[in-house]
C-alpha cells in the first residue's frame, strides 16, 4: 500500500514542474509528504487520542490525534474512516482541515467529508 501511494504522490509531484513557482511548490510538496509519513507511521510525538461526540452522540464519535509535524497535522478516525488533516491558517484560531467539536467546555465543527453535515 504504501508503494502504490508513494507512485501516486510522486505523480501528483511531478506536475509542480508546470508551477510558475517551481521551487515553491515542490518544497511545499515534500514538505507535507513528509508530515503525512510521519503522522500516519507515528514517527513523532503526538498528542491525543483525543475523543469528540459531535451533536451529544455517541454515534458521531470523532477520534483525534494530533502530531507535532511541520505542519501540524492530525488523524481523525470516525467509524472505519480515516482522515489526516493540515492545520491551515484562521484569524480565528487553530483550524484543520475540517475543524472539530464537543458538547462540553471545547467548542469546534467538524465536516466530515466533502458536502458533508455541519456537527457540533
Amino acid at each position: 500500500m504504501l508503494k502504490a501511494e508513494q507512485r501516486g504522490w510522486i505523480k501528483g509531484r511531478n506536475a509542480c514542474w508546470k508551477s510558475d513557482n517551481k521551487r515553491g511548490r515542490i518544497e511545499k510538496e515534500y514538505g507535507l509528504r513528509i508530515a503525512e509519513l510521519q503522522a500516519k507511521y507515528r514517527l513523532v510525538a503526538a498528542d491525543g487520542p483525543v475523543t469528540f461526540f459531535c451533536d451529544c452522540s455517541s454515534k458521531n464519535e470523532v477520534v483525534a490525534t494530533f502530531f507535532q509535524t511541520e505542519p501540524p497535522t492530525l488523524l481523525a478516525e470516525r467509524g472505519d474512516q480515516v482522515s489526516l488533516m493540515y492545520l491551515q491558517k484562521s484569524g480565528s484560531g487553530a483550524k484543520y482541515q475540517a475543524a472539530m467539536s464537543h458538547c462540553g467546555n471545547i467548542r469546534a465543527l467538524i465536516i466530515w467529508g466533502y458536502g458533508g453535515k455541519e456537527m457540533q
